[in-house]
């Protein structure tokens, strides 16, 4: 039976709660810039995850790390195939258990890898060396999602800086695979890690999540017929095949946008193109002056809230034969599918979930205005809890530009007043308890 969390905090406790938090900036800052500095690649996490377990030891937490295995994932409802296998491959688990559990117990769950950084001649500064520039700080991963991270662990010291804890199980979880796959948060559910609820401080500009899109990572193989550029006529290219096929897609991306599409949930209702397809990574030919004979595409493709990932994969795979089958200089082409990435289902959080209802309070209470509701047109790890984990889960986070993209950076007073709310909410939803 879950126990409900006091309505409010006394007002003394909530002032105290805000300046320890304020106060609290300083460490904050300096820990978003140690995150920053590691460069937490896919499969090169292992540094930054050593940092995660000394800083949750230092906070006196029970610290859990245990390794991301796909041989204890692949048969898991939610599970995706991943992008390669590697060292070291772990997450990080902070525990706090109180004297006496009277509240609510919570996840707080942040994902530590990070994208490519591109072209890292286009940055103003490397991307791992973190700058503050006009009340920003700069870097990948500053926003997507290490000031997240910073955040809940700030707001958890601030609690204690007033002589306080939570008065629930709270878990603080730094994940990896959270780009590409999801099997991070998926291993900590496998690990036995539920609570009453979960809350991903992703960067999303202090609006809170209700919803978010399905997502799914292909593979297209594309073999054509080598020849001389002498007689091109006699070669089927393979790259421009590729590009045929993916225009094809396109037409299945605009039909699931289409305004009258049946998969469209009501959440979505406000976006023109909440379906996006992306083809991402192209590689093919073998000499410029012959007619190459294989190109291979990297697609990500979304897909609406309520589609399983099976019946999106059947869709993709189906649009792409039908559309070799229907152009006659595709029908010597051989098409070969293939997996690896992302096979996440879209996700409703019902806005009425006690979860949802607190932190839109607590939002009010420290902005002063009523929080707005995304149906993001991405994927979190939100998913994994709601739909794997008997966990309702939604994202709140700061305010971050250009994430996976050129000169990422995350608003430190956008990320200070987050850490207020995450304070705030922590504290209602577990209860408190004074320290021994």
């Amino acid at each position: 039976m879950r126990i409900a969390p006091p309505a409010a905090l006394d007002p003394a406790i909530e002032r105290d709660l805000f300046d320890a938090v304020d106060a609290l900036q300083p460490e904050l800052h300096a820990t978003l810039a140690a995150l920053v500095r590691f460069p937490s690649l896919m499969g090169e996490e292992a540094p930054a995850q050593d940092f995660m377990a000394g800083l949750f030891r230092g906070m006196g937490l029970a610290v859990d790390r245990f390794e991301v295995r796909d041989a204890d994932l692949r048969d898991l409802p939610g599970y995706s195939p991943p992008t390669g296998h590697w060292a070291r491959h772990d997450n990080v688990v902070g525990s706090h258990r109180p004297r006496d559990a009277t509240g609510r117990s919570l996840i707080f769950n942040g994902h530590i890898d990070v994208v490519p950084v591109g072209a890292e001649a286009l940055w103003t500064t490397p991307p791992f060396d973190p700058v503050i520039r006009d009340g920003r700080m700069y870097g990948r991963g500053s926003g997507d999602m290490k000031a997240g991270i910073a955040a809940y662990v700030t707001a958890f010291e601030a609690l204690r800086r007033i002589g306080l804890q939570p008065a629930a199980p709270v878990w603080m979880q730094s994940v990896v695979e959270e780009e590409c796959t999801g099997n991070g948060a998926l291993a900590c559910l496998h690990r036995g890690y539920r609570a009453d609820a979960a809350l991903i401080p992703e960067p999303f500009d202090h609006s809170i999540l209700e919803a978010q899109v399905g997502v799914l990572w292909i593979t297209v193989e594309v073999l054509g017929r080598p020849a001389h550029v002498l007689d091109v006529k006699r070669g089927i290219n393979a790259i421009e095949a590729a590009f045929a096929l993916y225009r094809g897609l396109e037409s299945l991306r605009d039909e699931w946008n289409a305004p009258g599409c049946s998969h469209r949930h009501p959440a979505f209702a406000h976006h023109d193109r909440p379906i996006n397809f992306n083809l991402g990574r192209i590689e093919g030919g073998e000499w410029t002056s012959s007619v190459p004979t294989r190109c291979t595409m990297e697609i990500r493709c979304g897909f609406h809230a309520g589609m399983s990932a099976a019946d999106a994969k059947a869709a993709v795979e189906a649009r792409i034969h039908r559309t070799a089958a229907a152009d006659e200089h595709l029908h010597n082409v051989e098409v070969r599918i293939r997996y690896a990435g992302f096979q996440a289902e879209g996700c409703v959080i019902d806005r009425g979930e006690p979860l949802m209802q607190l932190l839109a309070e607590s939002h009010e209470r420290v902005l002063g205005t009523p929080a707005a509701w995304l149906a993001s047109t991405a994927t979190t790890d939100a998913r994994v809890f709601n739909l794997y984990g008997a966990t309702p889960a939604t994202c709140y986070g700061p305010e971050a530009n250009d994430i996976h993209g050129i000169d990422e950076s995350v608003s430190l007073e956008s990320t200070r007043k987050v850490t207020r709310v995450l304070a705030l909410f922590m504290a209602r939803w577990c209860g408190v308890e004074r320290l021994r």
